[in-house]
């Protein structure tokens, strides 16, 4: 089985709500275990800023399915809860943003797919949650609490548990 790790972002409509039921169907859709999920943390928007803040957390989940059609079946999730690649501004807002951060120790530049994420290690709102469920996990050669430290995380904070 391999390690995937996964970014899940938005900020439109019930987005804590959308995470719910997107995790399970990114399970069931790629036939993986979920191994660990962070809290919910409230973000400044990237990239646009004239836009509501963000809510965004990390999931780990243990698959044998291969980091392209994993890939594809994110894009699938994110279709099915409403997001429209092909519509939508960059950066812009989002019912549910999914991004493939890591596959295990895979690494990989094609044009449909780079491993692990070519701006991982600028998103506060991606290293904050991933430092809660895999501290000590090594991305490209760092590990991800020393990581955090290089970030900025202002604006950044958890949501009380949404149970």
């Amino acid at each position: 089985m391999a390690s995937a790790l996964v970014a899940l972002g938005g900020n439109v409509g019930d987005v804590r709500a959308t995470f719910r039921r997107a995790i399970p169907e990114i399970c069931a859709r790629a036939s993986a275990a979920l191994v660990a999920r962070s809290s919910d943390y409230i973000t400044p928007p990237w990239g646009e800023e004239r836009q509501p803040p963000f809510i965004n957390a990390c999931i780990e989940i243990a698959t044998t399915m291969p980091p392209r059609p994993l890939l594809g079946v994110l894009h699938a999730v994110e279709r099915i809860f409403g997001r429209d690649r092909a519509q939508e501004t960059r950066w812009g807002p989002r019912t549910l943003d999914l991004d493939l951060i890591a596959y295990d120790d895979v690494a990989l530049d094609t044009p449909d797919l780079t491993l692990p994420h070519p701006r991982l290690f600028e998103r506060g709102f991606v290293l904050v949650p991933l430092s809660e469920i895999v501290p000590a996990r090594r991305i490209a050669g760092r590990r991800v609490d020393e990581a955090v430290l290089a970030v900025s995380r202002d604006g950044i904070r958890p949501l009380p548990s949404a149970e």
